[in-house]
């Protein structure tokens, strides 16, 4: 695993990990990196600081912790956000759309989900009355 700092053209900056460099290389010619911010899909790799752990003796050697800078307040809000929508509401996709629309009819029990809707399809849901929102981030993509 590597873990490189992301940059998109808006100025977004991010991290995330990739199985290798050449995982890398790859999601990055196949246009699938995303900003974590803003969604834009121009992203390049970022200036990076190596990670230095704390000596490891005495008390310190409990606290195995990276000694980085913490994450600014903007990344830990959307990171809670993030935790909060995973863990209360149910993930479904692309269906989206179609469930959304089935819990609105009544066709379906109505409970938290969230997914993916192209912007066409969720301004039709807005028309029609149905209450969506986007959400600041894009769901994790597993390329296992």
């Amino acid at each position: 695993m590597i873990r490189y700092a992301l940059r998109c053209t808006k100025g977004h900056e991010f991290d995330s990990w990739f199985q290798s460099a050449a995982a890398f290389d790859r999601l990055e010619a196949a246009g699938r990196l995303n900003c974590a911010t803003c969604g834009s899909s121009e992203v390049a790799k970022a200036l990076m600081t190596p990670t230095v752990h704390a000596p490891r003796t005495g008390a310190a050697a409990a606290d195995d912790r990276p000694l980085a800078a913490p994450r600014d307040d903007f990344e830990r809000k959307l990171a809670a956000i993030r935790r909060h929508v995973e863990e209360n509401a149910d993930y479904v996709g692309v269906n989206f759309v179609t469930e959304v629309r089935d819990m609105h009819e009544g066709r379906t029990v109505a409970r938290s989900i969230w997914g993916e809707a192209k912007l066409d399809e969720a301004r039709a849901l807005v028309e029609e009355g149905i209450p969506v929102a986007p959400l600041p981030f894009r769901p994790t993509r597993s390329n296992n």
